[in-house]
This record gives C-alpha cells, sequence and structure tokens, in this order.
C-alpha cells in the first residue's frame, strides 16, 4: 500500500494503513497481535515520549515518538477487534459531561470519588 495515495485526515485510510503494516509482517500470526506484548511495546513508547520531553527533544522527535504510539493504539484495535473510532467519540461524550478539579495546582478531569 502506498501512503502518498492516501488521504492524511481519514482515520479510515489510518487505519487501513497499519492493517497492511500488520498483515506485511504476518502479526496476527507471529505474535505481533497478542495484547500483553502490545501492552509492553505501548509502555516502551510512553517512555521515549516521556524522554522526549525531559531531555527537551526538538518536537520532531516527540512528533515521531507519539505516532509511534499512536499506531501501536491503532493496531492494538485491530488485534482486540474493536472500533477505535467509535470507543474514541465514546469516551470523549463521556468525559465532555465531568467537572474538574484543580489537584496539587493542576486541572483534573475525572471520574472524582467523595
Amino acid at each position: 500500500m502506498s501512503t502518498t495515495d492516501l488521504d492524511p485526515d481519514s482515520y479510515t485510510d489510518m487505519l487501513a494503513c497499519v492493517q497492511a503494516f500488520h498483515d506485511k509482517h504476518d502479526f496476527k500470526n507471529t505474535g505481533g497481535e497478542e495484547l500483553t506484548y502490545r501492552i509492553a511495546l505501548m509502555a516502551e513508547e510512553l517512555g521515549e515520549i516521556s524522554a522526549c520531553v525531559t531531555k527537551g527533544k526538538a518536537n520532531e522527535a516527540l512528533a515521531e515518538e507519539c505516532a509511534d504510539l499512536f499506531i501501536l493504539l491503532v493496531g492494538t484495535a485491530i488485534a482486540a477487534d474493536f472500533d477505535l473510532r467509535q470507543a474514541f467519540w465514546d469516551k470523549m461524550n463521556k468525559i465532555m459531561k465531568r467537572d474538574a478539579k484543580m489537584v496539587n495546582g493542576r486541572i483534573r478531569v475525572s471520574e472524582f470519588r467523595d
């Protein structure tokens, strides 16, 4: 699949591209879609994002690491067979109804328990 023919604003094209990547490397049959493994990969990417921020790396490096995490998230939705786009909108609708609180000088939007 050539990425030059895809709409960069289309989630459907992003999903198809990640699926093509999974298919190319046969992730389904080689352990690449095993969920515990994917969680470990996401934790690794989050560590790389953290390193970009704490070490003051360029925004380009941060963007690349965030893209790695996004690709892993989309791939996890493929592996677990759920619609990430729908999950996103369901969660946004839920969190938009929440109140915010200041906690230790920073804003938090969460399901606060009394």
